[in-house]
Protein backbone atom coordinates (compact mmCIF):
# COMPACT_ATOMS: atom_id res chain seq x y z
CA UNK A 1 0.00 0.00 0.00
CA UNK A 2 1.52 3.36 -1.16
CA UNK A 3 0.45 6.54 -1.06
CA UNK A 4 1.55 9.43 -4.09
CA UNK A 5 0.95 13.02 -2.96
CA UNK A 6 0.06 15.66 -5.76
CA UNK A 7 -1.11 18.59 -2.77
CA UNK A 8 0.68 19.65 -0.16
CA UNK A 9 -3.41 19.79 1.58
CA UNK A 10 -3.43 15.67 1.18
CA UNK A 11 0.19 15.49 3.12
CA UNK A 12 -1.75 17.77 6.17
CA UNK A 13 -4.02 15.59 6.05
CA UNK A 14 -2.37 12.32 6.59
CA UNK A 15 0.11 14.06 9.17
CA UNK A 16 -3.18 14.86 10.73
CA UNK A 17 -4.24 11.30 10.28
CA UNK A 18 -7.59 13.15 8.97
CA UNK A 19 -8.83 10.15 7.07
CA UNK A 20 -11.84 11.42 5.88
CA UNK A 21 -10.21 14.33 3.93
CA UNK A 22 -7.69 11.78 2.69
CA UNK A 23 -10.59 10.14 1.12
CA UNK A 24 -11.20 13.33 0.08
CA UNK A 25 -7.94 14.31 -1.62
CA UNK A 26 -8.52 10.79 -3.39
CA UNK A 27 -11.46 11.93 -5.01
CA UNK A 28 -10.47 15.09 -6.15
CA UNK A 29 -6.90 13.66 -7.29
CA UNK A 30 -4.97 15.55 -4.66
CA UNK A 31 -4.00 12.33 -3.87
CA UNK A 32 -3.03 8.95 -5.35
CA UNK A 33 -3.44 5.37 -3.38
CA UNK A 34 -1.73 2.18 -4.77
CA UNK A 35 -2.96 -1.26 -3.25
CA UNK A 36 -5.44 -3.47 -2.36
CA UNK A 37 -8.30 -1.65 -0.65
CA UNK A 38 -8.63 -4.17 2.27
CA UNK A 39 -4.67 -3.90 3.36
CA UNK A 40 -5.71 -0.01 3.23
CA UNK A 41 -8.45 -0.61 5.25
CA UNK A 42 -6.43 -2.62 8.02
CA UNK A 43 -3.77 0.43 7.75
CA UNK A 44 -6.07 3.30 8.20
CA UNK A 45 -7.43 3.08 11.88
CA UNK A 46 -3.33 3.44 12.31
CA UNK A 47 -3.29 6.92 10.93
CA UNK A 48 -5.99 8.22 13.41
CA UNK A 49 -4.37 10.89 16.13
CA UNK A 50 -7.32 9.27 18.67
CA UNK A 51 -10.83 7.17 19.20
CA UNK A 52 -12.95 8.92 16.09
CA UNK A 53 -16.31 7.95 18.07
CA UNK A 54 -16.21 9.67 20.92
CA UNK A 55 -17.87 13.49 21.90
CA UNK A 56 -15.09 16.19 21.25
CA UNK A 57 -13.49 16.72 24.89
CA UNK A 58 -14.00 20.38 26.71
CA UNK A 59 -17.69 21.57 27.53
CA UNK A 60 -17.05 24.68 24.83
CA UNK A 61 -16.07 22.60 21.93
CA UNK A 62 -18.85 20.30 22.80
CA UNK A 63 -21.60 22.35 22.69
CA UNK A 64 -20.07 24.25 19.53
CA UNK A 65 -20.30 20.37 17.69
CA UNK A 66 -23.75 20.43 19.39
CA UNK A 67 -25.03 24.23 18.11
CA UNK A 68 -23.57 23.40 14.49
CA UNK A 69 -25.12 20.20 14.10
CA UNK A 70 -28.54 21.73 15.66
CA UNK A 71 -28.72 24.30 12.93
CA UNK A 72 -27.26 22.00 10.13
CA UNK A 73 -29.92 19.46 11.19
CA UNK A 74 -32.98 22.23 10.95
CA UNK A 75 -32.08 23.53 7.41
CA UNK A 76 -31.41 19.69 5.50
CA UNK A 77 -34.58 18.54 5.47
CA UNK A 78 -37.16 20.40 3.56
CA UNK A 79 -39.80 18.12 0.83
CA UNK A 80 -38.08 19.40 -2.08
CA UNK A 81 -34.36 18.88 -0.15
CA UNK A 82 -34.67 16.06 0.92
CA UNK A 83 -36.16 14.68 -2.78
CA UNK A 84 -33.05 16.32 -4.34
CA UNK A 85 -30.75 14.70 -1.91
CA UNK A 86 -32.21 11.42 -2.37
CA UNK A 87 -32.18 11.71 -6.47
CA UNK A 88 -28.51 12.74 -5.59
CA UNK A 89 -27.23 9.83 -4.64
CA UNK A 90 -29.69 7.24 -5.70
CA UNK A 91 -30.80 8.38 -9.56
CA UNK A 92 -26.92 8.35 -10.47
CA UNK A 93 -27.00 5.31 -12.75
CA UNK A 94 -29.26 2.35 -12.33
CA UNK A 95 -26.56 0.71 -14.34
CA UNK A 96 -23.98 1.54 -11.94
CA UNK A 97 -25.68 0.13 -8.98
CA UNK A 98 -25.94 -2.85 -10.68
CA UNK A 99 -22.22 -3.47 -11.45
CA UNK A 100 -21.82 -4.37 -7.55
CA UNK A 101 -25.13 -4.86 -6.34
CA UNK A 102 -26.53 -8.45 -6.19
CA UNK A 103 -29.34 -9.19 -8.73
CA UNK A 104 -32.06 -7.94 -7.02
CA UNK A 105 -30.57 -4.75 -6.35
CA UNK A 106 -30.83 -4.84 -2.41
CA UNK A 107 -28.75 -2.15 -1.22
CA UNK A 108 -28.90 -2.90 1.92
CA UNK A 109 -27.47 -5.15 4.85
CA UNK A 110 -27.72 -8.61 4.32
CA UNK A 111 -28.41 -11.19 6.25
CA UNK A 112 -25.44 -14.50 6.42
CA UNK A 113 -27.84 -17.00 8.53
CA UNK A 114 -25.46 -19.69 6.89
CA UNK A 115 -21.76 -19.55 6.75
CA UNK A 116 -21.00 -19.82 3.60
CA UNK A 117 -23.73 -17.93 1.56
CA UNK A 118 -22.85 -16.32 -1.50
CA UNK A 119 -24.39 -11.76 -0.88
CA UNK A 120 -27.34 -13.07 -3.55
CA UNK A 121 -28.48 -16.00 -0.95
CA UNK A 122 -27.86 -13.58 1.86
CA UNK A 123 -30.37 -10.68 0.71
CA UNK A 124 -32.67 -13.62 0.15
CA UNK A 125 -32.57 -14.75 3.77
CA UNK A 126 -32.40 -10.78 4.82
CA UNK A 127 -36.24 -10.23 2.75
CA UNK A 128 -37.02 -13.36 4.47
CA UNK A 129 -35.97 -12.50 7.90
CA UNK A 130 -38.24 -8.94 7.85
CA UNK A 131 -41.08 -10.96 6.34
CA UNK A 132 -41.19 -13.59 8.98
CA UNK A 133 -40.61 -10.99 11.83
CA UNK A 134 -43.69 -9.19 10.28
CA UNK A 135 -45.89 -12.29 10.30
CA UNK A 136 -46.70 -11.26 7.03
CA UNK A 137 -49.96 -13.08 6.01
CA UNK A 138 -51.92 -13.40 2.41
CA UNK A 139 -54.24 -10.20 1.91
CA UNK A 140 -52.47 -8.16 4.14
CA UNK A 141 -52.07 -4.48 3.43
CA UNK A 142 -48.10 -4.05 3.50
CA UNK A 143 -46.45 -0.56 2.91
CA UNK A 144 -42.36 -0.33 2.18
CA UNK A 145 -41.09 3.38 2.79
CA UNK A 146 -37.88 3.66 0.91
CA UNK A 147 -38.95 0.90 -1.02
CA UNK A 148 -35.47 0.94 -3.45
CA UNK A 149 -35.54 -0.68 -6.36
CA UNK A 150 -38.12 -2.99 -5.19
CA UNK A 151 -36.99 -6.09 -3.85
CA UNK A 152 -38.73 -6.21 -0.35
CA UNK A 153 -41.62 -4.69 -2.04
CA UNK A 154 -41.96 -7.60 -4.59
CA UNK A 155 -40.36 -10.56 -2.59
CA UNK A 156 -43.77 -9.73 0.39
CA UNK A 157 -46.33 -9.85 -2.70
CA UNK A 158 -45.07 -12.82 -4.52
CA UNK A 159 -43.77 -14.84 -1.59
CA UNK A 160 -46.31 -13.84 1.10
CA UNK A 161 -49.01 -12.92 -0.80
CA UNK A 162 -49.56 -9.27 0.93
CA UNK A 163 -50.79 -6.18 -1.21
CA UNK A 164 -47.52 -3.83 -1.55
CA UNK A 165 -47.44 -0.48 -1.45
CA UNK A 166 -43.88 1.22 -1.88
CA UNK A 167 -43.10 4.35 -1.58
CA UNK A 168 -39.88 6.02 -3.23
CA UNK A 169 -38.49 9.74 -3.48
CA UNK A 170 -36.01 8.40 -6.33
CA UNK A 171 -36.88 9.26 -10.24
CA UNK A 172 -35.04 6.31 -11.59
CA UNK A 173 -36.19 3.79 -8.64
CA UNK A 174 -40.08 4.31 -9.24
CA UNK A 175 -39.91 3.93 -13.17
CA UNK A 176 -37.59 0.69 -12.30
CA UNK A 177 -40.20 -0.70 -9.99
CA UNK A 178 -43.18 0.12 -11.93
CA UNK A 179 -41.26 -1.69 -15.08
CA UNK A 180 -40.96 -4.92 -12.45
CA UNK A 181 -44.49 -4.86 -11.45
CA UNK A 182 -45.99 -4.68 -14.99
CA UNK A 183 -43.53 -7.57 -16.50
CA UNK A 184 -44.68 -9.74 -13.49
CA UNK A 185 -48.17 -9.13 -13.89
CA UNK A 186 -48.37 -7.37 -10.63
CA UNK A 187 -50.60 -4.63 -11.54
CA UNK A 188 -53.44 -5.12 -9.04
CA UNK A 189 -51.08 -5.87 -6.31
CA UNK A 190 -48.05 -4.05 -5.62
CA UNK A 191 -47.44 0.00 -6.33
CA UNK A 192 -44.89 2.50 -6.06
CA UNK A 193 -45.36 5.86 -5.90
CA UNK A 194 -42.76 8.79 -6.37
CA UNK A 195 -43.91 10.68 -2.53
CA UNK A 196 -42.15 11.97 0.47
CA UNK A 197 -43.25 9.36 3.71
CA UNK A 198 -44.61 12.65 5.11
CA UNK A 199 -47.42 12.44 2.22
CA UNK A 200 -48.62 8.76 2.54
CA UNK A 201 -52.23 8.17 2.69
CA UNK A 202 -54.02 7.63 5.75
CA UNK A 203 -56.87 6.81 5.30
CA UNK A 204 -56.91 3.33 5.20
CA UNK A 205 -54.12 1.80 7.75
CA UNK A 206 -51.69 -0.45 6.66
CA UNK A 207 -51.32 -4.02 8.45
CA UNK A 208 -47.58 -4.39 8.28
CA UNK A 209 -44.96 -1.33 7.65
CA UNK A 210 -41.24 -1.66 6.72
CA UNK A 211 -38.60 0.89 6.59
CA UNK A 212 -35.00 -0.62 5.43
CA UNK A 213 -32.54 1.93 5.04
CA UNK A 214 -34.57 4.97 5.04
CA UNK A 215 -34.64 6.51 8.89
CA UNK A 216 -30.77 7.52 7.83
CA UNK A 217 -32.25 10.21 5.32
CA UNK A 218 -35.01 11.57 7.92
CA UNK A 219 -33.05 13.92 10.31
CA UNK A 220 -32.87 13.87 14.14
CA UNK A 221 -35.52 16.75 14.57
CA UNK A 222 -37.90 14.62 12.22
CA UNK A 223 -37.66 11.51 14.00
CA UNK A 224 -40.86 12.90 16.04
CA UNK A 225 -42.63 13.10 13.18
CA UNK A 226 -41.20 10.00 11.19
CA UNK A 227 -42.30 7.81 14.22
CA UNK A 228 -45.69 9.34 14.63
CA UNK A 229 -46.52 9.30 10.97
CA UNK A 230 -45.77 5.37 10.85
CA UNK A 231 -48.35 5.49 14.08
CA UNK A 232 -50.67 6.47 11.82
CA UNK A 233 -50.15 4.63 9.01
CA UNK A 234 -50.46 1.66 10.93
CA UNK A 235 -53.47 -0.37 12.49
CA UNK A 236 -53.71 -0.66 15.86
CA UNK A 237 -52.25 -4.40 16.59
CA UNK A 238 -49.82 -4.09 13.82
CA UNK A 239 -46.49 -4.10 13.37
CA UNK A 240 -43.28 -1.64 11.77
CA UNK A 241 -39.76 -2.89 11.14
CA UNK A 242 -37.11 0.23 11.25
CA UNK A 243 -34.26 -1.27 9.93
CA UNK A 244 -31.66 1.30 9.75
CA UNK A 245 -27.85 2.09 10.49
CA UNK A 246 -27.25 3.75 13.72
CA UNK A 247 -24.05 5.45 15.17
CA UNK A 248 -21.52 3.54 17.51
CA UNK A 249 -21.18 6.41 20.08
CA UNK A 250 -24.18 7.28 22.69
CA UNK A 251 -23.24 11.38 21.97
CA UNK A 252 -21.71 11.27 19.03
CA UNK A 253 -23.92 11.02 15.83
CA UNK A 254 -20.66 11.83 13.63
CA UNK A 255 -17.63 9.60 13.29
CA UNK A 256 -14.60 12.01 13.68
CA UNK A 257 -11.31 12.49 10.79
CA UNK A 258 -13.95 14.34 8.50
CA UNK A 259 -15.59 10.61 7.62
CA UNK A 260 -18.99 12.19 8.55
CA UNK A 261 -18.20 14.91 6.23
CA UNK A 262 -16.81 12.98 3.09
CA UNK A 263 -20.19 11.20 3.40
CA UNK A 264 -22.06 14.10 3.41
CA UNK A 265 -20.34 15.72 0.54
CA UNK A 266 -20.22 12.82 -1.78
CA UNK A 267 -22.12 10.27 -1.24
CA UNK A 268 -25.54 10.75 1.10
CA UNK A 269 -26.05 14.59 1.33
CA UNK A 270 -28.43 15.19 4.50
CA UNK A 271 -27.78 11.47 6.07
CA UNK A 272 -27.80 11.12 10.13
CA UNK A 273 -26.92 8.53 12.31
CA UNK A 274 -28.08 8.76 15.75
CA UNK A 275 -27.43 5.98 18.47
CA UNK A 276 -29.88 3.03 19.11
CA UNK A 277 -30.44 4.24 21.90
CA UNK A 278 -32.15 7.65 20.43
CA UNK A 279 -34.15 5.43 18.00
CA UNK A 280 -35.79 3.63 20.73
CA UNK A 281 -36.32 6.77 22.71
CA UNK A 282 -37.98 8.27 19.45
CA UNK A 283 -40.30 5.48 18.59
CA UNK A 284 -41.53 4.79 21.76
CA UNK A 285 -42.43 8.38 22.41
CA UNK A 286 -44.24 8.53 19.08
CA UNK A 287 -46.41 5.59 21.19
CA UNK A 288 -45.14 2.56 18.89
CA UNK A 289 -44.11 -0.51 21.18
CA UNK A 290 -40.70 -1.75 20.31
CA UNK A 291 -40.89 -5.71 20.68
CA UNK A 292 -37.40 -6.90 19.03
CA UNK A 293 -34.40 -5.37 18.75
CA UNK A 294 -31.20 -7.11 16.76
CA UNK A 295 -27.93 -5.77 16.08
CA UNK A 296 -26.66 -7.15 12.32
CA UNK A 297 -23.71 -5.10 12.83
CA UNK A 298 -20.65 -7.61 11.37
CA UNK A 299 -23.22 -8.57 8.75
CA UNK A 300 -23.15 -4.96 7.17
CA UNK A 301 -20.05 -5.00 6.95
CA UNK A 302 -19.03 -8.46 4.84
CA UNK A 303 -22.23 -7.14 2.88
CA UNK A 304 -20.03 -3.98 2.08
CA UNK A 305 -16.75 -5.80 1.43
CA UNK A 306 -18.56 -7.84 -1.06
CA UNK A 307 -20.31 -4.51 -2.47
CA UNK A 308 -16.41 -3.11 -2.55
CA UNK A 309 -15.07 -6.30 -4.10
CA UNK A 310 -17.91 -6.24 -7.29
CA UNK A 311 -16.88 -2.53 -7.85
CA UNK A 312 -13.21 -3.55 -7.67
CA UNK A 313 -13.49 -6.45 -10.46
CA UNK A 314 -15.94 -3.79 -12.52
CA UNK A 315 -14.01 -0.49 -12.49
CA UNK A 316 -13.85 0.01 -15.98
CA UNK A 317 -17.39 -0.33 -16.44
CA UNK A 318 -18.15 1.76 -13.78
CA UNK A 319 -16.65 4.46 -16.11
CA UNK A 320 -18.40 3.69 -18.95
CA UNK A 321 -21.89 3.59 -17.68
CA UNK A 322 -20.90 6.82 -16.00
CA UNK A 323 -20.18 9.47 -18.19
CA UNK A 324 -19.63 12.71 -16.84
CA UNK A 325 -17.94 12.78 -13.70
CA UNK A 326 -17.25 8.88 -13.59
CA UNK A 327 -13.82 8.88 -12.31
CA UNK A 328 -14.75 11.41 -9.52
CA UNK A 329 -17.60 9.56 -8.45
CA UNK A 330 -15.86 5.78 -8.67
CA UNK A 331 -13.08 7.14 -6.47
CA UNK A 332 -15.85 8.22 -3.75
CA UNK A 333 -17.78 4.88 -4.16
CA UNK A 334 -14.31 2.52 -3.96
CA UNK A 335 -13.81 4.65 -0.58
CA UNK A 336 -17.08 5.17 0.63
CA UNK A 337 -17.91 0.80 0.77
CA UNK A 338 -14.30 0.05 2.12
CA UNK A 339 -14.18 2.78 4.07
CA UNK A 340 -17.84 1.73 5.76
CA UNK A 341 -17.12 -2.09 5.47
CA UNK A 342 -13.72 -1.03 8.39
CA UNK A 343 -16.15 1.05 10.18
CA UNK A 344 -18.83 -1.91 10.50
CA UNK A 345 -15.75 -3.64 11.51
CA UNK A 346 -14.54 -1.42 14.27
CA UNK A 347 -18.08 -0.11 15.56
CA UNK A 348 -18.55 2.77 14.57
CA UNK A 349 -21.20 2.78 12.89
CA UNK A 350 -23.77 -0.40 13.45
CA UNK A 351 -26.98 -1.80 12.38
CA UNK A 352 -29.99 -2.33 14.44
CA UNK A 353 -33.45 -4.44 12.55
CA UNK A 354 -36.00 -3.03 15.74
CA UNK A 355 -39.29 -4.39 15.73
CA UNK A 356 -42.23 -2.09 16.78
CA UNK A 357 -46.21 -2.60 17.29
CA UNK A 358 -48.65 -0.42 17.74
CA UNK A 359 -50.62 -1.44 20.53
CA UNK A 360 -54.15 -1.77 20.38
CA UNK A 361 -56.33 0.65 23.12
CA UNK A 362 -58.50 -1.03 25.80
CA UNK A 363 -61.44 -0.93 24.00
CA UNK A 364 -59.69 -2.24 20.55
CA UNK A 365 -58.84 -5.41 19.58
CA UNK A 366 -56.35 -6.59 17.34
CA UNK A 367 -56.77 -7.98 14.00
CA UNK A 368 -55.22 -10.53 14.16
CA UNK A 369 -55.06 -12.09 17.69
CA UNK A 370 -52.24 -14.64 18.17
CA UNK A 371 -53.84 -16.27 21.10
CA UNK A 372 -50.41 -17.29 22.65
CA UNK A 373 -50.85 -14.77 25.55
CA UNK A 374 -52.70 -12.76 27.34
CA UNK A 375 -52.44 -8.98 26.63
CA UNK A 376 -50.37 -9.04 24.11
CA UNK A 377 -52.11 -5.51 22.46
CA UNK A 378 -50.54 -6.65 19.07
CA UNK A 379 -50.22 -9.22 16.48
CA UNK A 380 -46.45 -9.89 18.02
CA UNK A 381 -46.72 -13.50 20.18
CA UNK A 382 -44.12 -12.03 22.92
CA UNK A 383 -41.61 -14.50 21.87
CA UNK A 384 -39.28 -15.54 18.97
CA UNK A 385 -40.11 -19.50 18.04
CA UNK A 386 -42.44 -17.90 15.01
CA UNK A 387 -38.81 -16.38 13.69
CA UNK A 388 -36.23 -19.54 14.68
CA UNK A 389 -39.01 -21.91 12.70
CA UNK A 390 -38.85 -20.09 9.80
CA UNK A 391 -34.84 -19.34 9.69
CA UNK A 392 -34.00 -23.04 10.41
CA UNK A 393 -36.15 -24.14 7.55
CA UNK A 394 -34.47 -21.26 5.51
CA UNK A 395 -30.96 -23.06 6.03
CA UNK A 396 -32.69 -26.36 5.31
Amino acid sequence: MSFIIRDIRALLHLTQGAIGRLAEDYVEGRLEIEGDLHDLMATAPALLPHDPTPEAAGWLLRHANRARRTIWERTHHSRARDAAQIQHHYDISDDFYALWLDPLRVYSCAYFSAPKMSLAEAQQAKLDHICTKLMLRSGERFLDVGAGWGALLLWAAEYYGVAATGVTLSRNQHAYVSRLIEQKGLQGRVKILLQDYRDVDESAPFDKIASVGMCEHVGRPNLPVYFAKMRRLLRPGGLMMNHSITAGNVDAPEVDGGMGDFIDRYIFPGGQLVHVSVMLDEMARGNLEPVDAECLRPHYARTLWHWADALETHLDDAYRVLGTDAEKITRAYRMYLAGSAMGFERGWTSLYQILASRPVASTETATHSTGRIANARSDYPFNRSYMYARDAESRR
